[in-house]
């Protein structure tokens, strides 16, 4: 008898210890579970987070200069009173202006003969021979129409109150500002934009209401050395 109760204490014994041990891996998992759901909803704000920041980014201007009314009387670049005179300011190292480039390619075929196109790529004083001859440089110049030059020190950018790369002036054959903006609706994004079309309508129809529109590219001054803006897009682009 005594040997049948102490073998039954002994069940009793070793089941709760059984049901604790299964109790205590129930909570583990239960708690693991937890700290994944957690871990996985805390890895989802940060990439939305990181997401919006970036459309933030991509979809705000860069700073917009004082562009003169009629064209700079000590500028250097030709203009004749023949056709109406287009200037865009590039930085050479800028990946947002590749779009940009994109875009004058499609304005140009909707225009071609009808204006008088500079690219004007920006090179700081000291810098590199054949800096500014980049891949921007090259696209540029196989567009037809288009005549591609070097900005030595920014000297004409500074005559045109030019500040972002990607910024487009049009003047007219008598000297008078037509349109001053860029030609793309974000940061190194092309398409559809109301630059391109208030560009097309005052060389074909001579009208548009539409005569200023935001740049969106790097910087074309403030860098001190051979790399990239401290204010660049290059870094969106690179990942």
């Amino acid at each position: 008898m005594c040997l049948l109760m102490h073998a039954k204490l002994m069940h009793t014994s070793l089941s709760k210890e059984a049901t604790a041990e299964q109790q205590f891996k129930m909570r583990l998992v239960r708690t693991s579970n937890v700290l994944l759901f957690l871990s996985l909803i805390l890895w989802l704000f940060a990439i939305g987070a990181g997401l919006r920041q970036l459309f933030n980014y991509e979809a705000s201007p860069g700073r917009s200069g004082a562009t003169p009314t009629v064209w700079p009387a000590d500028s250097q670049l030709p203009r004749t009173s023949e056709l109406p005179t287009l200037v865009m300011m590039i930085h050479p190292h800028c990946p947002c202006s590749r779009a940009s480039i994109g875009e004058l390619a499609l304005l140009m075929t909707r225009v071609q003969g009808r204006v008088n196109v500079n690219v004007m790529f920006v090179k700081p004083k000291d810098f590199p021979e054949a800096w500014e001859q980049t891949d921007l440089w090259s696209s540029a110049a196989m567009i037809p129409g288009v005549k591609v030059r070097v900005d030595e020190g920014g000297v004409e950018a500074q005559r045109f109150g030019s500040q972002t790369s990607g910024q487009i002036m049009l003047y007219s054959t008598d000297g008078r500002l037509l349109f001053s903006g860029g030609i793309t609706v974000a940061r190194g994004h092309a398409g559809d934009n109301d630059g391109r079309s208030a560009i097309v309508a005052l060389l074909t129809n001579n009208s548009s209401e539409i005569r200023e529109t935001p740049v969106f590219g790097c910087p074309i001054f403030g860098q001190t050395s051979n790399a990239q803006p401290k204010d660049s897009c290059h870094t969106i682009h690179s990942n």
